[in-house]
């Protein structure tokens, strides 16, 4: 039997996360997502994940100490983000170009984790015309990416929120970026190219998500007023609600509650409550309307919708959304590399032939120019 996309298809065991999509639960390491999300610093979770435990205080302080030592990007890197820039490459294409070159200043796990903020940074004040910043040392993971991208020293609240989110993304079953890492890794590949993998199937709209459009329905509603009226009018002509269902979680995703509180605690300190209470209104019409209009389909909100919402508060732009997100994923990424390598068989499914069979050869000379199309031809 062929299992299309190897749905049920059980590939691995992992201690790294498991996802229940009918109870709506995420544990990550070991912990409800929430637990760990609100609590730990993103160093914190990346050594979890990384070694099976919470690091104890040296053991933090030294991993901390690491990530921070190796976030400076070699002089080619920079180049070719300068260059990317230049040519307005979208930027999860230029962080999967640029991760490749980090094997020229290291192919460890830590020099990869701790880079990958520094290129977001680094291309996006490039496509802004602003000097790229050099990271700091004294900041952690979180807060020295917000300040390499705006150049001021980030405030608690934000540093929170960015953490927050970063511990929640970081790792989510066997997705199609991590199992893309998996299979590099079976044949004994890489890190870098494993994560250069990875990238590559993340960057797809279908997995790496849409959090910017469902920040763009929040705004074209505008106020709270007219969210029934035009989500009706979005369902009666057939248009998808972003943010809304997920392949996997039947019921709420839980990731959507985290970010939910952390955008509601990050507004109510430094931001605009009045948009936090748009889309809190928005999320409530719209989960009533596709019980109206879809009964029983069980479209619950994702984590697209708060995702949206949280880096907005974060000042941040929409192309640094999936980008960002990447950014968390690696260390998942490399976590399931490390797995992998411990019990490793190289990853070789089976395919099912439905060509076709006993072809006799043709002598060019007596072929026709009809036929087949060429492979990759579109009309």
């Amino acid at each position: 039997m062929v299992n299309s996309g190897l749905e049920g298809v059980i590939a691995a065991t992992t201690r790294l996360s498991h996802v229940d999509g009918e109870r709506g639960e995420l544990v990550i390491g070991g912990f409800p997502v929430g637990e760990l999300a609100a609590h730990a610093t993103f160093e914190e979770t990346t050594w979890l994940l990384w070694h099976g435990d919470l690091p104890a205080p040296r053991q933090l302080e030294a991993f901390s100490a690491r990530l921070a030592a190796e976030r400076t990007l070699a002089p080619a890197t920079v180049a070719l983000l300068g260059e990317c820039a230049r040519r307005g490459v979208e930027p999860m294409d230029a962080l999967r170009m640029s991760a490749g070159t980090l094997s020229l200043a290291s192919d460890e796990a830590t020099g990869i984790v701790a880079r990958f903020p520094t290129i977001v940074s680094t291309l996006w004040r490039l496509r802004h015309d602003l000097e790229p910043l050099a990271p700091r040392p004294d900041l952690g993971h979180a807060a020295n990416f917000l300040y390499m991208l705006s150049g001021e020293e980030p405030v608690g609240d934000r540093v929170r929120g960015l953490e927050t989110y970063l511990n929640t993304v970081i790792d989510h079953g066997l997705n199609a970026s991590t199992f893309t890492a998996r299979v590099i890794t079976s044949t004994g590949s890489d890190l870098v190219s494993a994560v250069v993998g990875a990238l590559g199937a993340l960057k797809g709209p279908l997995h790496g998500g849409a959090p910017g459009p469902a920040l763009d329905m929040v705004f074209e509603i505008g106020h709270p007023a007219r969210a029934e009226a035009i989500l009706r009018k979005k369902m009666e002509a057939g248009e998808k609600l972003m943010g809304f269902g997920h392949r996997v979680y039947k019921v709420r995703d839980p990731r959507a509650d985290v970010l939910a509180e952390a955008a509601e605690r990050m507004y109510t300190r430094a931001g605009d409550m009045s948009l936090y209470g748009l889309a809190r209104s928005v999320e409530a019409n719209a989960l009533r309307l596709l019980e109206e209009y879809k009964p029983g389909r069980r479209l619950q909100t994702n984590v697209e919708f708060y995702t949206a919402l949280l880096l907005h508060g974060l000042g941040f732009d929409v192309s640094l959304f999936t980008p960002t997100f990447a950014m968390s994923r690696v260390s998942g990424w490399i976590a399931h590399a490390f797995e992998q390598r411990e019990l490793n068989r190289i990853i070789r499914p089976q395919s099912e032939y439905s060509g076709p069979r006993d072809r006799r050869w043709i002598p060019l000379s007596d072929r026709t120019n009809e036929g087949a199309e060429p492979v990759g031809h579109t009309h």
